[in-house]
């Protein structure tokens, strides 16, 4: 089997510079492009015939730089956060019945995703959750796609049950934001990177379920495993625990 040829966009950032490092280590992987802000992305993928971009930009331009990926034929893994409720339902639209698939993941560490795992399996049996996120001072957005990403989680698996969390005070403004019935807080400093703590309350107990990722190498094995998943899956797949536990 031929190695599946893939462009790294966004390739100058501190995630586009592990994943060109990562893609280049795979035997059946080849980098045949870096690319970054400024670059025709639809010439170069037609020039290399690329069959996956992986997409580290900016928020600003994440559904720009999708767009353009569809609209060539390639595959996408995306890594850039930022997307909207809508942004996700326009893209499932876009990528219904289309091979090779598009993967946008809010973390693609797999503790990361274990926490997810976790703390969706913890919510129907805990009245209360909160969730604190803490990440580096250039992190963009706020709360974090992680944090969107668990709290969706906790509200379907709770209503899959037939029970709900009840946020407290969410109308206070030292509470956080409230997401999906979740009260969401975000820690921007530096001498981070990316953590998550989901803390579960219940009488007289209380669970907390907590990821580090101390290095963004943690962040690589989930993005080598995405490339050789969009190449076999199609349509849109939102989150890469789609693929890990499904």
């Amino acid at each position: 089997m031929s190695a599946i040829r893939v462009i790294v966009n966004g390739a100058k950032g501190r995630m586009g510079r592990e994943s060109v490092k990562a893609i280049k280590a795979e035997p059946d992987m080849e980098l045949v492009a870096e690319t970054d802000m400024g670059d025709d992305l639809s010439a170069i993928i037609a020039d290399t015939k690329a069959q996956v971009v992986v997409d580290f930009t900016t928020p600003a331009v994440a559904m720009q730089m999708v767009n353009t990926i569809i609209n060539s034929g390639a595959g996408a893994v995306v890594g850039t956060t930022g997307f909207t409720p809508k942004d996700i339902r326009d893209l499932e639209d876009a990528c219904q019945g289309r091979k090779p698939a598009v993967l946008v993941a809010p973390n693609f560490s797999i503790g990361a995703l274990l926490l997810m795992k976790l703390s969706e399996f913890a919510a129907p049996h805990m009245p209360q959750a909160e969730i604190i996120e803490l990440h580096h001072d250039k992190k963009m957005d706020s709360p974090s796609g992680t944090a969107v990403k668990t709290a969706e989680m906790i509200d379907a698996a709770r209503k899959a049950a037939g029970k709900s969390n009840q946020p407290v005070h969410p109308d206070d403004e030292a509470r956080g934001q409230t997401v999906c019935n979740t009260q969401t807080h975000s820690v921007r400093l530096q001498g981070l990177l990316a953590h998550q703590e989901v803390i579960f309350g219940g009488p007289g107990q209380t669970l907390t379920i907590r990821h580090d990722s101390i290095d963004r190498s943690s962040f690589m094995p989930g993005v080598v495993m995405a490339v050789r998943a969009v190449v076999e899956h199609e349509g849109l797949i939102y989150g890469l625990d789609r693929i890990l536990f499904e």
